[in-house]
């Protein structure tokens, strides 16, 4: 495996995991990786259907942090372990956002849409009474509100995340049929000097092709797009660098050289 770095990683510091950090570690330990950025999820405002779950996707940044520097030390020399977290971005929260990302010295920051105008495209009510088109097609105007809204960030994290969970997932979707917005929102992201992200955990939900798909990545490199970086999505030990060759190919079919790590919000490039 020629990509050493999972630059997607979650644990009981997710609302929606239950793995140990230090489990996760000498997870990534025995299969040789470099380097491990955990991305815990930081929703703010989220919009929870259940009372028992309010919170859960709030991080608690500090506590988070004090046992990451912990085991940092504790496998320094086996491993690095860098601070990262996956802010779920929303236009109205964008003071917000910004105080919380400046904060923190986080080695990463993903931007992720988890939800389309306070709306969770988790849930089937989400594409009820409509195509999946128009669904997938909200949620990819969202985007272009959220880059408008907040940049303080280094990747925009699984762009076409959303057919994980539409009707018919991505058996009907494409690239061209969403041209037009995609292309504003890919000519943003470089506009801002800002990177993607190469999703591995689309394995997980019966997907043709990971997040995003082949065609933005190709789009994405035309228009100059270089950094890139690779993350597995993994909230168990069983998941982390799923798929990472499967990446590693089509991204050099897309005419990638490197991929991308960050420490310290400065990146860095490896070759394929």
């Amino acid at each position: 495996m020629s990509i050493k770095a999972d630059y997607h990683l979650h644990s009981s510091f997710s609302g929606d995991s239950d793995t140990p950090m230090e489990d996760m570690i000498l997870k990534g330990i025995s299969l040789g990786l470099s380097t491990m950025c955990f991305t815990e999820h930081m929703d703010m405002d989220f919009p929870y259907t259940k009372p028992e779950e309010a919170g859960m996707f709030e991080l608690n940044t500090d506590s988070y942090l004090y046992e990451l520097i912990r085991l940092k030390e504790k496998y320094a020399g086996q491993i690095r372990i860098l601070f990262g977290v996956e802010l779920g971005i929303q236009p109205h929260l964008r003071r917000e956002l910004a105080v919380y990302a400046k904060n923190y010295d986080f080695d990463f920051i993903i931007a992720s849409s988890h939800l389309c105008n306070g709306k969770d495209p988790y849930y089937p009510s989400f594409y009820e009474g409509r195509s999946d088109e128009e669904a997938y097609r909200e949620y990819f105007s969202s985007i272009s509100d959220c880059l408008d809204a907040f940049g303080n960030f280094d990747v925009y994290g699984h762009l076409d995340y959303v057919v994980r969970y539409g009707k018919s997932k991505d058996a009907d979707y494409n690239y061209e049929k969403y041209q037009d917005v995609l292309d504003r929102i890919l000519e943003t992201l470089l506009e801002k000097e800002k990177g993607i992200e190469l999703n591995t955990g689309a394995v997980g939900y019966q997907l043709r092709d990971l997040n995003p798909c082949t065609d933005i990545l190709k789009r994405y490199r035309e228009l100059g797009g270089e950094v890139i970086t690779i993350g597995s999505d993994a909230h168990d030990p069983a998941s982390i660098c799923r798929s990472f060759d499967r990446a590693g190919d089509i991204l050099k079919a897309c005419g990638f050289r490197y991929y991308t790590t960050f420490e310290k919000r400065v990146p860095e490039f490896h070759r394929l």
